[in-house]
């Protein structure tokens, strides 16, 4: 698949979050070295539109399909970040400096839903949990935290139209710790 980056060097992506009946949301491991946790997400394709890449990513990091959500809601434009240094990769054209992501809100239709984590030759995840709501800002590696914060604000209300979560009093100082957001971001396009 041929990556979309756009002329100021940012990646079209799409976000995940996938939510069961109780508000917990999914959270899974990533392979290799780092395993750290994160939302399932992932790079659209030359032609592919953001929920077309949504489809596909859902079916290719957890094995689930459109059957087996339903599509709640999205962000209202590209939030963006910016890799550290030591991710970009010089080497390759056009350079990608970070990921412009448009995220969507997934709600499970069934608790018994089957994820399969190898439903690609080269699986994201090695292991899934459900979480609450906020957690995964804390658990994101550090240069997404402003983004996983401004999609789970912008979603919650979709999310729970009823009575949104409090938002937590840590969330906003750890999402600036280490903010590699693009300038005026996490920002919509």
């Amino acid at each position: 698949m041929t990556d979309l980056i756009d002329s100021e060097g940012f990646r079209a992506n799409v976000g995940i979050v996938l939510m069961r009946g109780s508000g917990e949301v999914f959270l899974g491991r990533r392979t290799g070295g780092g395993r750290g946790w994160q939302f399932p997400q992932g790079g659209m394709g030359e032609g592919e539109d953001p929920e077309q890449a949504l489809f596909r990513e859902l079916q290719e990091e957890t094995g689930l399909t459109r059957n087996d959500v339903t599509l709640a809601g999205s962000t209202g434009g590209w939030l963006r970040y910016r890799l550290p240094a030591r991710y970009v990769r010089r080497n390759r054209h056009p350079l990608c400096i970070g990921q412009k992501q448009r995220w969507f809100l997934l709600r499970l239709k069934r608790e018994d839903a089957r994820f399969e984590l190898d439903a690609s030759p080269q699986p994201e995840f090695d292991e899934w949990r459900w979480t609450d709501y906020w957690e995964p800002v804390r658990e994101v590696i550090y240069f997404k935290r402003a983004v996983y914060a401004q999609a789970l604000k912008e979603l919650a209300p979709i999310a729970f139209p009823q009575d949104p979560p409090t938002v937590p009093s840590w969330l906003d100082r750890l999402a600036e710790q280490d903010d590699h957001a693009a300038p005026g971001a996490p920002g919509l396009d």
